[in-house]
């Protein structure tokens, strides 16, 4: 068998650099597998796997790629005439947000349904191998989307495509080049922000791209539903799927994404399968929505995402906007081989500074609120340092050596004397700190450190402020008339009608 595929290798570079000719191609992308990285053979283990799925080298294969879990699926297509899933890659890294993507250089990876022929995959990519994603699309043509260039390569590196590893882009690569050398004239890309689960739907509820997912994931319960590739049309500024002739016409019917929808109608058998598992779908999501399923958050200011497997490999990784990002699961994958090459040059997913700082981090629960004063709420960098600076002298100088320590220092640099005034405030703060402390250890720790000593300075040159700081803490908790500095506001500035409101 691998001699046999070394041979169609070879041959081909003859056969489709005629088809690429006759597309119309650039030069550079007319010989698909004419140099030596695109030209490398199916790897042994993946011709085991096709051996055991029931499976032709050739056959034709489907893409999938989920933004969230940062992860790319290869399907093929088995002897029975449906396809399986072959093999799960972690994508390295891709950019933007979960979203489509909207107009040249907005950094966002594209999420639709695309088609990749020969003429889109490029064995001269400055980025080891790669193909193009065919962004945009008639519908994204249809809604005045710009963009070009948008790839699945090698080289870890994105600014709105999905970057993989040079080894995982090649075998990628391989693998559509088989299914073009056995017949296939185009395989389809699939590109959604999340596995469109109930669970993933619940907690993207309020996103102001919903409408946009739930359309896309009609093509994607399709594919689940019957394993075969769906038939994309579009009319009217909107996806439709496995569209056949309505019954008495005598044509197939004509679409234009710009147009009314013609008469169409889907099988039966398809329409069914699909309404019952969109039922079942929505039942479970308002069911997870009932019982208070967190909403996500939304843009952070962070650049994309990377599988925590490649996060774990690199000094200070994070994965971004992908799943499984605490320190803990990321320690947990340190000592796993990565599947590939990670570049010296990677430039893993960072958080935006300047967004973090603006944000509250004293409060975190929504169901205990706490009140800022007015001099608190006048700007962020004022509100975390006072909120902090109140909250610590109250409650951990009661339950935290390590927190005294740090203020007792900080007192003596601006020449107060912090022994004789901790000695006073550790009487009246228990009552008031005891329910506080869990409050504090659920915000963000490093933001307080790194900005607290930058206002304290004007409130810590008055010693008799710190009496003043139990009975600050205690009148707070009945105060219903300012946000809560957490995550609450967070929620209520995004609320759906908000933010559906700036929906195109």
């Amino acid at each position: 068998m691998t001699h046999r595929t070394l041979v169609r290798a070879l041959l081909t570079s003859a056969v489709l650099a005629v088809g690429v000719m006759l597309a119309g191609c650039d030069s550079d992308q007319i010989s698909l597998a004419q140099n030596a990285k695109a030209n490398q053979p199916v790897p042994p283990k993946l011709v085991a796997a096709m051996t055991e799925k029931d499976m032709d080298m050739q056959s034709p294969i489907l893409v999938r790629l989920f933004k969230q879990e940062a992860e790319l699926e290869v399907w093929k297509q088995n002897r029975s005439g449906q396809f399986a899933l072959l093999k799960t890659y972690p994508i390295c890294r891709w950019s933007g947000d979960l979203g489509p993507k909207v107009r040249e250089g907005d950094r966002q990876a594209p999420e639709g349904f695309y088609s990749i022929n020969p003429s889109q995959m490029n064995p001269q990519s400055a980025y080891y191998l790669s193909f193009n994603t065919g962004y945009p699309n008639a519908f994204d043509k249809a809604l005045g989307r710009t963009g070009s260039q948008l790839m699945v390569h090698g080289d870890c590196s994105s600014r709105g495509c999905y970057a993989m590893t040079d080894e995982q882009i090649a075998e990628i690569y391989s693998l559509g080049r088989e299914s073009f050398f056995g017949g296939q004239k185009a395989f389809q890309l699939q590109a959604y922000p999340f596995r469109m689960t109930p669970v993933n739907m619940a907690k993207h509820r309020n996103n102001p791209n919903m409408p946009f997912w739930k359309m896309i994931k009609e093509g994607y319960d399709h594919f689940e539903v019957t394993k075969q590739e769906p038939r994309v049309d579009f009319c009217e500024k909107k996806y439709v799927f496995d569209a056949v002739k309505a019954p008495g016409a005598t044509r197939d019917p004509v679409f234009d994404a710009s147009a009314k929808c013609p008469a169409y109608v889907i099988p039966e058998e398809i329409a069914s399968a699909v309404h019952e598992k969109e039922q079942k779908d929505a039942a479970e999501t308002a069911k997870l929505v009932s019982k208070g399923t967190p909403v996500a958050r939304l843009n952070t200011g962070i650049d994309g995402g990377m599988n925590a497997i490649f996060a774990s490999k690199i000094p200070e990784g994070n994965t971004g906007l992908s799943e499984g990002g605490d320190s803990q699961a990321l320690a947990s994958m340190s000592l796993a081989r990565a599947p590939g090459t990670i570049p010296g040059t990677v430039n893993p997913p960072k958080p935006n500074l300047a967004v973090q700082q603006e944000e509250p981090v004293v409060a975190t629960t929504s169901s205990t609120p706490v009140a800022t004063t007015p001099s608190t709420a006048s700007s962020a960098g004022t509100r975390v340092a006072s909120a902090n600076a109140s909250d610590k002298s109250a409650a951990d100088k009661s339950t935290s050596d390590k927190s005294e320590g740090f203020f007792s220092s900080f007192a003596r640099k601006v020449g107060i004397g912090g022994t004789a005034d901790a000695s006073k405030t550790t009487a009246p703060a228990p009552a008031a700190a005891a329910p506080a402390k869990p409050k504090v250890a659920e915000a963000k720790p490093q933001s307080v450190v790194r900005v607290a000593p930058k206002a304290e300075p004007k409130q810590a040159a008055k010693p008799a402020p710190k009496p003043q700081v139990t009975t600050a803490a205690a009148a707070p908790a009945p105060t219903s008339s300012t946000q809560l500095a957490g995550s609450a506001p967070v929620v209520q500035t995004n609320s759906f009608d908000t933010r559906f409101s700036a929906v195109k």
